[in-house]
Order: C-alpha cells, then sequence, then structure tokens
C-alpha cells in the first residue's frame, strides 16, 4: 500500500506543479513563465518526488514508465494495475484541485484548454495527428532510455533523479509546441477530462503513442544496454 500512495502523491504533485504552472503562471500578465518555465516546472516536479518518495515506489508517476519498465524486465507485471491506477488517482484528484481553483477566480468564464494535450487545432502550434504521433512516440522512447540507464546498477548512483528531472524538462522544451507535451497518459487523461470536448476524443493518442514508445525503449535496453 506504501507503494501505491507513493505513487499517487508522485503523480498528483507532476500534474498539480506542472499543469498547474501552465495554467497559471505560463501567460501570466507581463511576469510569465512561458514555455520555458512550464517546461522547468514539469522536470521539477518528477526530480524532487524521485527524491521524496522514489525509495518507496520506484518514482514511476507515469502509466507508461511503469508499462516501459516492465518491458525492460524491471517490473513485475502484477503490480502493473495497481500501479496505473494509482497513478490516475493522483492525477486526476491535482486536476480536481486545480478545477477548483481556476474556477474560483474572479470574473470566471471559462476553464479553456486546462493544459490538455491535442494535435490539429488543439495543438499549440497546429501540428497534425502524425507529427503530435511522432514526437510522443520518439520522446517518450528517449525519456524511458534515460530512466532505464540512469537507474541502471552501472550508472552512478544518487543522480537519476537529476538526469530523470533533466530529461523530462527537455523533453517539453521540444514538445510542448507539437502537442502541449504529454509522453504520460495519466497527465493527460486528467485534463482531458476536465477540458472535455475533442480534448477527451483525442486522448487516445496520448496512451498509444506514449505507451508503444516505452515499451520500445524497454526492449531497445533490455537487448542492447543492460547488463548480461
Amino acid at each position: 500500500m506504501k507503494k501505491y500512495v507513493a505513487e499517487l502523491f508522485g503523480t498528483f504533485w507532476l500534474v498539480f506543479g506542472g499543469c498547474g504552472s501552465a495554467i497559471f503562471a505560463a501567460a501570466f500578465p507581463e511576469l510569465g513563465i512561458g514555455f520555458t518555465g512550464v517546461a522547468l516546472a514539469f522536470g521539477l516536479t518528477v526530480l524532487t518526488m524521485a527524491y521524496a518518495v522514489g525509495h518507496i515506489s520506484g518514482g514511476h508517476f507515469n502509466p507508461a514508465v511503469s508499462l516501459g519498465l516492465w518491458a525492460g524486465g524491471k517490473f513485475s507485471a502484477k503490480e502493473l494495475v495497481p500501479y496505473i491506477i494509482s497513478q490516475l488517482m493522483g492525477a486526476i484528484l491535482a486536476a480536481a484541485m486545480l478545477f477548483i481553483i481556476v474556477t474560483d477566480k474572479v470574473g470566471f468564464e471559462s476553464i479553456g484548454g486546462f493544459a490538455a494535450n491535442g494535435y490539429g487545432e488543439l495543438s499549440p502550434g497546429g501540428y497534425g495527428l502524425m507529427a503530435a504521433f511522432i514526437v510522443e512516440f520518439l520522446l517518450t522512447l528517449f525519456f524511458l532510455i534515460i530512466i532505464l540507464g540512469s537507474t541502471n546498477e552501472r550508472a552512478p548512483k544518487g543522480f537519476a533523479p537529476i538526469a530523470i528531472g533533466l530529461g523530462l524538462t527537455l523533453i517539453h522544451l521540444i514538445s510542448i509546441p507539437v502537442t502541449n507535451t504529454s509522453v504520460n497518459p495519466a497527465r493527460s487523461m486528467s485534463q482531458a477530462l476536465f477540458a472535455g470536448g475533442e480534448y477527451l476524443t483525442q486522448s487516445w493518442l496520448f496512451w498509444i503513442a506514449p505507451i508503444a514508445g516505452a515499451i520500445v525503449a524497454g526492449l531497445l535496453h533490455k537487448t542492447f544496454f543492460d547488463k548480461k
């Protein structure tokens, strides 16, 4: 149970901190943090929670990460469902808190995109389905390569959260204009549930592409990079 609570808390922090920065601070009048600030916020959420609870649950905070670690032989199949449920619960709870805060603003009219992910007309830069799939697949693949490599028994000890957090920051710097950056089905699902409409109907992509990329990364790492 401690592992599942740790995953819930970690995913909550990722969504609340990352998506919260995009909703409240990215374009704040005159002092907005912009894409760079949002990218850094997502990286910091993972870095801080990896140190806080990573020793309890492994610090996945992402269904694609859990599946990628399983494909790489680093995670038990019997833990997949409870981990993913915990991650979804944490993400949805965080999105609910963000929704309450957003709707309590004076003059509130609409939650807008609510930091949800999308392609086509819902892409910040107008990128289509193919571009979105490629970006989400490749960036999740490399995210898992970073995770698997930095946590390998031959890697320097104690630095994995830094590499993973900076890796996620770089991923956001690349892809916020394309899809608003997912690489995490729980993060995508939680925001789409509240944004609704086309954001929800497009959410399938942000399950399939990250999970496919993660599984391929796990298999690649096990085949070419892991200690035999």
